[in-house]
């Protein structure tokens, strides 16, 4: 599944092509997506892309009519391609731009999203989302004024969009091992110390994967088709059963909310 740094990336392609550029058409070849395509969308033909921002794992095409919002789901990918450009199986949504290229929404599993926010309005999806992690909002004093008396686990915690978005399965395994935090560890049980770590190491990781160009997942590449290489780089996520990195004991592996957790058992306490 593309995690923020995926998304962030995807941002940074498609950027160019589109803000400033007026959009000619929207085709909209399978509606029954994760959410069925509002009928909104096409309020946008003709009108100018004014921006393109990300909120947790969506991004907003801004109009003066509203947004488009896309999410790319478990198996989602956007590309730029030039309009005579032939679609592929899975191909849902084209945004067609005056310029002659299209934004090309191809998704296999079809838990992606193509919807619609009205001007000056926030859509449902949004209004409960936690701060964002590579914003000052996020930080060590709110986390752990927020955790007290909670028992549920650190990693369960920090992969909560109500408390922070975005930091997906992967970036908790990785920011956890460099915290030196045990991802089982209950959330009001860490101190305020801690937390500090913890919220410089998931700043860094995420920082770190977006330099990269983003994780490479099996559903993921950017849109010029490039793979991220951030993979090449990861401590723990994967490796069960294979030497720390820092101990050189070998790390273990629990199931949590039925994602994998890769920890040491020596390090993270």
């Amino acid at each position: 599944m593309p995690e923020l740094p995926e998304v962030e990336v995807s941002r940074l392609g498609i950027s160019p092509f589109l803000i400033g550029n007026d959009i000619k058409k929207i085709h909209v070849y399978q509606a029954n997506l994760r959410w069925p395509v509002p009928e909104a969308v096409y309020l946008t033909e003709g009108l100018a892309i004014t921006s393109i921002y990300r909120r947790a794992k969506y991004l907003l095409l801004e109009t003066v009519m509203g947004s488009l919002i896309l999410h790319l789901g478990m198996s989602g990918k956007l590309r730029v391609v030039d309009r005579t450009t032939p679609r592929i199986k899975h191909d849902h949504v084209d945004i067609e731009l005056t310029t002659g290229k299209v934004l090309r929404l191809n998704d296999p599993r079809r838990f992606g999203a193509f919807l619609f926010q009205a001007p000056n309005e926030t859509h449902p999806l949004l209004t409960k989302l936690g701060p964002e992690p590579l914003t000052e909002k996020f930080n060590a004093n709110a986390i752990y004024q927020r955790s007290r008396g909670k028992q549920l686990a650190i990693k369960q915690f920090i992969m909560d969009n109500h408390v922070v978005v975005g930091v997906g399965n992967i970036y908790a395994n990785e920011a956890l091992f460099k915290a030196g935090i045990d991802p089982r560890r209950a959330a009001g049980n860490i101190s305020l110390a801690r937390y500090q770590k913890l919220v410089g190491h998931i700043k860094e990781t995420l920082h770190q994967a977006i330099a990269q160009g983003g994780t490479t997942l099996k559903d993921f590449a950017q849109t010029d088709g490039r793979p991220g290489y951030f993979a090449q780089q990861l401590l723990v996520y994967g490796k069960a059963g294979q030497p720390c990195p820092q101990c050189f004991r070998e790390l273990a592996e629990v199931r949590q909310n039925n994602r994998s957790s890769v920890y040491c058992r020596t390090c993270q306490k």
